[in-house]
């Protein structure tokens, strides 16, 4: 199977062109950051995903970013986030996600601290060809208290077990895993249903009052 994103431009999203108006029913938005190593599919799981024409900051790699930015694993890649990307999906009527695709390289990694300023949650995008990369993102998700669920994204490489994949990541039981395929809207539509089940799991667990000896 080819690369599923190394970032390239997909076919936008259907319904993407319309920009749907925010619906009068919507009664909560949530603050939602994509993170990940370089050219894992952020950009392009952002625009698979959004019901309006996303934003993004993505320009074209030059000679100036030859010895800085590693393409050994996205050898087909010819643009880069530079800020960020956003966009937006409607999990249901009341329910409204605000998405942000941070920028990979570790050039660009002073902006996430502002990125994951009232962020409730993140997804960590991760090809398992290539896991360290996604520890920066997690170590700094966790150095901010940021609940997070991680999701491999389908790059038709060697398979991997969960339970390597969370060994190699050094991740607790209690943080979801999945795999995707950022391409598709409805891959991704599930990881992002994935996180606000999760956040609400937290949720639940600290307002339940602690149980008398």
């Amino acid at each position: 199977m080819d690369s599923a994103t190394s970032e390239a431009n997909p076919a936008p999203a259907a319904g993407a062109e319309a920009r749907p108006p925010l619906l009068s029913t919507a009664a909560q938005g949530l603050k939602i950051v994509v993170v990940g190593g370089f050219g894992v599919g952020k950009t392009t799981m952002v625009r698979a995903v959004s019901e309006i024409r996303p934003l993004n900051t993505e320009e074209t790699m030059t000679r100036a970013g030859e010895g800085v930015d590693d393409l050994s694993a996205v050898r087909g890649k010819t643009t880069t986030t530079i800020a960020f990307d956003f966009g937006r999906i409607s999990l249901d009527d009341e329910t409204v996600l605000y998405l942000f695709g941070a920028p990979g390289q570790k050039r660009f990694w002073f902006l996430w601290d502002r990125l994951f300023a009232g962020t409730l949650g993140a997804v960590v995008l991760v090809d398992t060809r290539r896991l360290e990369d996604s520890w920066y993102a997690i170590d700094r998700l966790e150095a901010h208290g940021t609940p997070f669920i991680v999701a491999r994204n389908d790059f038709g490489g060697p398979p991997h077990t969960t339970a390597q994949v969370r060994e190699a990541l050094d991740l607790p039981a209690g943080i979801p895993l999945l795999d995707c395929d950022a391409r598709s809207r409805e891959s991704s539509k599930n990881v992002l249903l994935a996180l606000v089940h999760h956040l609400y799991d937290l949720s639940t667990a600290r307002s339940a009052p602690e149980k008398t000896p």
